[in-house]
């Protein structure tokens, strides 16, 4: 196992090597004296000819191979640029040893922004070993009794985005209606951005995402920071009308336009009038019902099934899918006028897997909203998390979504006795990944068609795919998974079964 020294090289360590003082070591100094290192990798944002006269210093007084890292800062506490330096060397290191090696972050050298982030990346992203030093102490385990739960913390961190902020800069005012859409990740803020400059609109809007993103509930912000804001908001799931029936339920019938109509019925865009349609999973409508569905946004107006009469109306359209439309146009699946009718303005959720930051967020929210909502149930108390259960939910890859993560939370707390959630109670509540089922592999029946290349290939493609996704694109962390020598052999093969 490779010992690594990470730190940045501080005033106090230069000082000690201009002044060449046996009895003064400086921090890096002590360090390398009283403890055994493979490797020292050193940050620097000096930018003269010290950093040289440091280096001729410290190498005499270790066996150890010594690196330097100039960065630089545009301030010595700008956490941004700190955080981002000190993540590239940290990776660079782990590079040149892709299997076990053990970190040790110094504390001491460098500004007090510089010891908060090796603390954040010591307890969350790079476990590691934190040591300080002084003259009156020396050496010794800086002491953190705390475990930081593991968000990917960089946005954070991160300069403000400016282009984000002119856009903001014009926004409508704030409204009620968005905050009800917990985020914190740049991505979900520019998803937020671009809704709410579309709300006041009435133009049509298709929101696109994975189950469990939370369409409906972009929707309903959407129609909640709209002037149409007082009247109907009428939610629709495609998927759910049988094909015989969606006209009717659409657009209304009647009284004996067809067997069972006994009275006329309102459709629901007759429902909707003067407010919002949520037409959920519309890429499950039927093709007949697609051309009726297009006919209805040109002309602004319905026919109801039975009736030659058409009704004018005042509707805003939004719709929503977690199909790829753009790929269902070019199978012949879904209408490319009507898919051009709907995308005038196009919002795509990201999965909660790329939504860095978020997660923690939604666990601590929904976890009060549950503990709220089961108040007045008999024998239940109101359940904290712990932080290495929280941290167990951040490492998850959620191919359920915020809708999954809810679950999950209300599984656990259903089932836990104690106040505190904990480990045990979150790998209760998980369900098994569907995506990791193995089909029966292992008894396929053999002929007809039996590949054994063909079924090894989709094992070693599966796996791979997946071990990429749990190390959130980490292909060193990636390659350990699936017990891989180095991140070049994972690459290697991700290349070899297409994997991106």
């Amino acid at each position: 196992m490779k010992r690594l020294l990470i730190c940045w090289i501080g005033f106090a360590d230069v000082k000690a090597a201009k002044n060449n003082d046996p009895s003064v070591l400086g921090p890096i100094g002590q360090a390398v004296a009283a403890l055994d290192f493979d490797e020292i990798h050193l940050l620097s944002d000096l930018a003269d000819e010290r950093e040289p006269l440091y280096l001729d210093w410290v190498k005499p007084r270790t066996p150890a191979d010594v690196f330097l890292y100039p960065a630089k800062l545009s301030g010595p506490t700008q956490f941004g640029e700190i955080y981002q330096a000190a993540v590239k060397v940290v990776e660079e290191a782990k590079k040149r040893h892709p299997d076990n090696i053990s970190l040790t972050f110094h504390l001491s050298p460098g500004t007090p922004a510089m010891a908060a982030v090796w603390i954040i990346l010591g307890k969350t992203r790079f476990p590691a070993t934190l040591i300080e030093s002084s003259l009156q102490q020396g050496v010794k385990t800086a002491s953190v009794p705390f475990d930081i739960s593991a968000e990917f913390i960089p946005d954070l961190l991160r300069q403000p985005d400016e282009r984000l902020e002119k856009l903001a800069s014009g926004l409508p005012p704030q409204t009620p209606a968005f905050e009800s859409i917990i985020h914190h990740s740049r991505v979900m803020t520019r998803v937020i951005t671009k809704a709410r400059y579309i709300a006041p609109r009435s133009v049509p809007v298709l929101i696109e995402g994975e189950s469990g993103t939370g369409k409906e509930l972009l929707a309903r912000a959407i129609h909640g920071a709209s002037p149409r804001r007082n009247n109907p908001f009428v939610a629709v799931n495609c998927g759910a009308i049988p094909n015989e029936l969606v006209e009717s339920e659409l657009f209304g019938h009647e009284k004996g336009s067809f067997t069972g109509a006994d009275k006329p019925r309102q459709g629901y865009f007759e429902a909707a009038n003067t407010g919002t349609l949520f037409l959920d999973e519309i890429g499950e409508l039927p093709p007949d019902s697609q051309v009726k569905l297009l006919r209805t946004l040109q002309e602004k107006e319905i026919v109801r099934v039975g009736a030659t009469s058409p009704v004018k109306l005042d509707v805003r359209i939004i719709a929503a899918t977690n199909r790829n439309l753009i790929e269902e146009t070019s199978n012949g699946r879904f209408r490319v006028d009507l898919f051009y009718r709907l995308a005038v303005a196009v919002l795509r959720l990201p999965p909660l897997r790329e939504r860095p930051g978020d997660t923690g967020l939604l666990v601590d929210r929904l976890l009060d909203q549950i503990n709220q909502e089961s108040a007045d149930e008999p024998g239940y108390a109101p359940k904290k998390i712990s932080v290495s259960a929280k941290n167990l939910l951040l490492q998850h890859t959620w191919p359920g979504n915020v809708r999954e993560l809810q679950n999950t939370l209300r599984r656990a707390a259903i089932w836990s006795t104690g106040a505190v959630l904990d480990v045990e109670d979150i790998r209760d509540a998980l369900l098994p990944d569907a995506s990791a089922k193995d089909d029966n592999l292992l008894n396929q029946p053999l002929g007809d068609g039996f590949n054994l290349i063909e079924m090894t290939d989709k094992i070693s493609r599966h796996y791979i795919d997946r071990a990429l996704k749990e190390a959130h694109g980490n292909k060193t962390k990636a390659a350990q998974l699936v017990g891989l020598s180095n991140y070049q052999t994972f690459a290697n093969w991700m290349k070899k079964y297409g994997v991106e």
